[in-house]
């Protein structure tokens, strides 16, 4: 059984999900979700230049990729995910973060909890 997370990495597969999927923010993270009819999930992170210089923004991206590893378990399959950060991500923590992020989950049609 291989865990491993499909990323989405282009361009065209953002857009798709910005504009025809559904989104739910926090102060840190926004969410946006679609249904991707495909048998699994595919997860991708936009950290913008905003938030610091590369370092930061790459230990955003470790830190957000972890914590949906995590929740991963509680998710329902087939769906894209795209976690944006905001300005205040560099201020959590992982735990704050992972919980902020369990909570925007928790609020979609995503959740399923620990059924999977």
């Amino acid at each position: 059984m291989s865990n491993k997370i499909i990323k989405i990495k282009k361009s065209y597969e953002f857009k798709k999900v910005y504009s025809n999927g559904k989104s739910v923010a926090n102060q840190f993270v926004v969410m946006y979700y679609m249904e991707n009819n495909l048998g699994f999930n595919r997860v991708g992170y936009s950290v913008s230049k905003k938030i610091g210089k590369s370092v930061v923004r790459n230990r955003v991206r470790r830190l957000l990729h972890e914590s949906f590893r995590l929740l991963d378990i509680e998710i329902k399959i087939g769906f894209d995910i795209i976690f944006v950060a905001r300005g205040k991500i560099v201020e959590a923590d992982f735990h704050t973060l992972k919980n902020s992020m369990r909570k925007l989950i928790m609020k979609t049609p995503l959740y399923a909890g620990n059924e999977r």
